[in-house]
């Protein structure tokens, strides 16, 4: 559970600091990761309610 919770602050805070940064490099880059984030975190989710 641990891993689930500390996805869901990092998605959360990536997304934040995407909308609040002008650099359109930095931008994309929070959003691959938040990204990357939602996908592990939905695998993990499925993998808990298996």
């Amino acid at each position: 559970m641990a891993r689930i919770e500390f996805l869901k602050e990092q998605l959360a805070r990536a997304e934040r600091l995407a909308k609040t940064i002008l650099d359109q490099h930095t931008v994309e880059r929070l959003q691959a990761f938040a990204a990357e984030c939602r996908e592990e975190l939905q695998t993990l989710t499925r993998r808990a309610a298996a």
